[in-house]
């Protein structure tokens, strides 16, 4: 993969994930991360499977990535873009799905920069 696509999809992933690897590993122990998501034949969400292999990007070195750290890179920017237009109304943003589905692939939509 030619280094200037790399370094665009590492720029849009950092772009993407505003939640730390302690935050998001944290978060992933919750009821509420566990709660939401679709399930595709185990007992963890597809989202939550996503937070678990984010936390492990977001400690690997950028020389160490491999082509498909960069793919699961892509698809999480494409994922939380996707995921932001749908937001809810403003009073249920808190505690919602919405919310909860975005921090399981590392993006708190209520945290600021």
């Amino acid at each position: 993969m030619p280094h200037d696509d790399q370094d665009d999809i590492r720029r849009d992933f950092a772009e993407a994930v505003n939640m730390t690897a302690g935050e998001l590993e944290q978060w992933l122990e919750t009821d509420e991360s566990q709660s939401v998501g679709q399930r595709s034949g185990s007992d963890e969400s597809t989202g939550h499977q996503s937070g678990r292999r984010i936390v492990e990007l977001l400690r690997t070195r950028k020389d160490d990535l491999t082509d498909d750290d960069l793919a699961h890179m892509r698809k999480v920017h494409g994922y939380v873009q996707r995921h932001l237009a749908q937001e809810p109304a403003k009073e249920d943003v808190e505690t919602s799905n919405w919310r909860y589905s975005l921090m399981n692939w590392g993006h708190d939509p209520l945290k600021t920069s």
